[in-house]
C-alpha cells in the first residue's frame, strides 16, 4: 500500500526509508515552538540538567497568552524568557505584540511544507496549513527536545475528508470545521492525523486553512495537513520561506476512515456550551442575548477574519449592552488592517482592539466574562470557564460573519 502524508512525512523526520501505522519513530523537528509556558519548561531544562539548546535555530518562543503581562508573576515569567532567550541564542524570539504564536511562526517563514513541527500548546495542529506535521507535545518533552532535538511518537492512523461542492454565501472554513467536530465527535480522530482533499479545498486559503488545522484538535487528532499547491506555494513565496520538500500522500494511501462532505449542504454553524463537538446550525437556535462578542485569537485572526466581520459591520454600531473584542493573530494582521481600513470599520461599529495576542481566548485576561453572561466567539474551545468564571457563563462558537452579524443583533444570529 502507499503512505499518507504523515507517513511521509515522520518517515524523513526520523531518517527512515519508510514507516507504517503503528511503529515507534524518534522524529527531529523542522521547529520546536513554545510560549509564555517557556518560563516553566525552562526550569525543567535545567532540572533535566540541561546546559544549551540543540540548536538555537529551531526553536521558536513568542510571548503572546499573558500580553502584556496581567501581574508582576506574568511580568517575571516573561523576564526568565527572555534571559534564557539571550543566554541560549535562540533566534526565533518574539516579543509582547508580534502575535500569536500559531500565527507568527508560518508568517516569518518558520514553517515548510514536509516536515515535523513540534509545539507545547495543543494547537500546533494548525501548521498542517502548510503541508506540515504540527504536533503537539508535553511541557517535559518540549524540555527533552530543546536538549535532544527529537522525541518519540506512534505513527498514527489516517482519516480522509474530501470537501466537496461550494462554500454558501456567509459560510467560512470555521462552520466547515465546526461541521467536521460535530460529525467525528471530540474523540472521534483521537492520536490520528488528519488529511484535507477535495476540490472544494481549491476555495480555501492559507487563512481558511490554518482555521481547518487548527480546530482539528478539537476532535482529538495527533496532527490535520492539507496537501501542497498553488495557495500553499505563494504564501510560502510570500513570507520567503526556505527551500522544501513537497510530500503528497500516494493515491494508494490507505486511510482508516474516509469522510466525504458537501460543503455546499453547511449552513453558519455554532458550538454550544460547553462542547465544541455540540454543533448546530446558527438558524437553529433560539433568542440568545449576548454580553461579548470575541472576533480574533489563533483560529479567527487573520486579515481575511476581520475583513470578512467589517463586511457586517461596516456602516454600522454594535447592539446597546455589547462588548465587541477583536484580538488581531499579529502585528501584521493588525497593520494591514489599518492599511486597508478594516480597522477604522471595526472601531467606529463599537469595537474594542486589542494587542495581537490571545486575550480572553484562555480566560486569563482582556475581556473575560463575568458571572452569569453569555459570548459568541472565533475562539477554538468552549468548555465551562474557558474565558474566565464558571458561574453561569455560556460560550458559543462561530465564525466571523456570525460574530459580526450578532454583534450587531445583540444576539446570536444567523448571518445568511
Amino acid at each position: 500500500m502507499g503512505k499518507t502524508m504523515i507517513e511521509k512525512i515522520l518517515a524523513k523526520a526520523s531518517g527512515r526509508a519508510a514507516v507504517s501505522v503503528g511503529e515507534i519513530v524518534f522524529a527531529k523537528p523542522h521547529m520546536i515552538l513554545s510560549h509564555d509556558n517557556s518560563a516553566a519548561i525552562l526550569k525543567t531544562f535545567e532540572k533535566m540538567g540541561g546546559k544549551k539548546v540543540w540548536d538555537p535555530e529551531r526553536v521558536f518562543i513568542a510571548l503572546d497568552h499573558e500580553v502584556p503581562p496581567p501581574d508582576s508573576k506574568k511580568a517575571d515569567n516573561h523576564k526568565a524568557i527572555r534571559t534564557f532567550v539571550a543566554d541560549k541564542g535562540i533566534k526565533a524570539f518574539y516579543d509582547c505584540g508580534a502575535g500569536i504564536c500559531h500565527q507568527v511562526l508560518p508568517e516569518y517563514g518558520h514553517v515548510i511544507p514536509g516536515v515535523v513541527i513540534y509545539g507545547s500548546d495543543s494547537h500546533t495542529t494548525t501548521h498542517g496549513a502548510l503541508a506540515a506535521a504540527g504536533i503537539a507535545i508535553g511541557r517535559t518533552e518540549t524540555a527533552s527536545v530543546w536538549a535532544l532535538g527529537e522525541t518519540w511518537l506512534r505513527v498514527p492512523e489516517s482519516i480522509k475528508i474530501v470537501l466537496e461542492g461550494s462554500l454558501r454565501k456567509n459560510v467560512e472554513a470555521k462552520d466547515i470545521i465546526l461541521y467536521i467536530v460535530g460529525r467525528l465527535t471530540a474523540e472521534g480522530a483521537n492520536y490520528m492525523s488528519i488529511e484535507f482533499h477535495g476540490p472544494a479545498m481549491r476555495e480555501i486559503g492559507v487563512g481558511g486553512r490554518m482555521t481547518l488545522c487548527n480546530m482539528s484538535a478539537e476532535a482529538g487528532c495527533k496532527c490535520a495537513i492539507v496537501p501542497f499547491d498553488k495557495h500553499t506555494e505563494k504564501y510560502l513565496a510570500d513570507v520567503g520561506a526556505p527551500k522544501y520538500e513537497v510530500l503528497d500522500p500516494d493515491k494508494d494511501a490507505e486511510y482508516a476512515q474516509v469522510h466525504t462532505i458537501d460543503v455546499s449542504k453547511i449552513p453558519p454553524m455554532v458550538a454550544k456550551p460547553h462542547k465544541v463537538d455540540n454543533v448546530s446550525p446558527a438558524s437553529e437556535l433560539p433568542d440568545l442575548p449576548i454580553d461579548v462578542a470575541l472576533l480574533g485569537t489563533c483560529t479567527n485572526g487573520r486579515i481575511e477574519d476581520l475583513e470578512a466581520a467589517a463586511r457586517i459591520l461596516e456602516g454600522k454600531k454594535i447592539a446597546a449592552g455589547v462588548r465587541l473584542l477583536v484580538y488581531p493573530a499579529s502585528r501584521k494582521v493588525l497593520d494591514e488592517a489599518f492599511k486597508r481600513g478594516v480597522a477604522s470599520v471595526l472601531l467606529n461599529a463599537g469595537a474594542q482592539i486589542g494587542i495581537p495576542a490571545c486575550g480572553p481566548c484562555l480566560g486569563a485576561y482582556g475581556g473575560v466574562l463575568a458571572t452569569g453572561e453569555r459570548a459568541v466567539s472565533t475562539a477554538n474551545r468552549n468548555f465551562k470557564g474557558r474565558m474566565g468564571t464558571k458561574e453561569g457563563t455560556e460560550i458559543y462558537l462561530a465564525s466571523p460573519v456570525t460574530v459580526a452579524a450578532s454583534a450587531l443583533a445583540g444576539k446570536i444570529v444567523s448571518p445568511a
